[in-house]
């Protein structure tokens, strides 16, 4: 079921795919499959953060939960969604108001992230499959280990990353990350639930000042319209 680690990871996670927790993800998945269930995204993107993002090019690590249950969201990049996807996700329209109140960006007429994932943002999900129509219910499975151990990774880099972790699930990982030349945001997460404590948080220009500081180009994070 799961496909191949992208290139520029194998040297990195290979290893993690010959571990049993890995196997037994694998498992499940075929499993789930075969007993007909609709699982998202599609298999080709199941990676898509990792393909999208290198491991050399991560200058912000952003940690979603998991995919969109809604078929035709999810393709692989946390809180991002497909270009043609009407209406956005309340989770979206809230960080697009956020940005725009921040950096004054303007709200576009889609909500694909891969403009970020292009410059060095991995958007990833903690989980990275989801049945169709049914949230969280691939929690548990292995998918926390896997990447619980890219977020190590990427802490193991020498130049500074900024760990981005909104709402409390994402904020367990702060343990992850160790070492002092590295930034870590935290704020509410941008759901219709906490969304009142995730306004002001001004966390866009907060990660670009974090950048420059290090010496580090800052994110452009205008998102195109389509």
């Amino acid at each position: 079921m799961l496909p191949s680690i992208p290139v520029s990871w194998q040297p990195l996670l290979n290893a993690e795919t010959r571990k049993p927790y890995y196997l037994a993800l694998d498992n499940f998945l075929e499993h789930e499959v075969a007993s007909g269930q609709s699982i998202l995204p599609t298999r080709e993107d199941i990676f898509h953060a990792l393909a999208a993002t290198s491991y050399d090019d991560v200058r912000v690590l952003l940690v979603g939960q998991d995919p969109y249950p809604t078929p035709g969201h999810a393709h692989g990049l946390c809180f991002s969604v497909q270009p043609t996807v009407r209406p956005l996700p309340f989770s979206l329209r809230n960080i697009y108001r956020e940005l725009h109140d921040d950096l004054g960006c303007t709200v576009p007429n889609n909500g694909c992230l891969e403009p970020w994932a292009r410059q060095g943002v991995l958007l990833l999900n903690t989980v990275l499959t989801v049945r169709s129509g049914q949230a969280n219910s691939h929690q548990g499975r292995g998918w926390e280990l896997f990447t619980d151990r890219i977020i190590e990774l990427v802490a193991e880099k020498q130049t500074r990353v900024v760990f981005v972790l909104w709402g409390r699930q994402a904020q367990k990982k702060r343990d992850l990350i160790t070492q002092s030349h590295h930034s870590v945001i935290e704020a509410a997460h941008p759901s219709p639930l906490s969304v009142r404590k995730f306004f002001g948080c001004r966390c866009f220009s907060r990660i670009n000042r974090d950048l420059v500081e290090a010496g580090l180009p800052p994110i452009d994070w205008q998102i195109p319209d389509v």
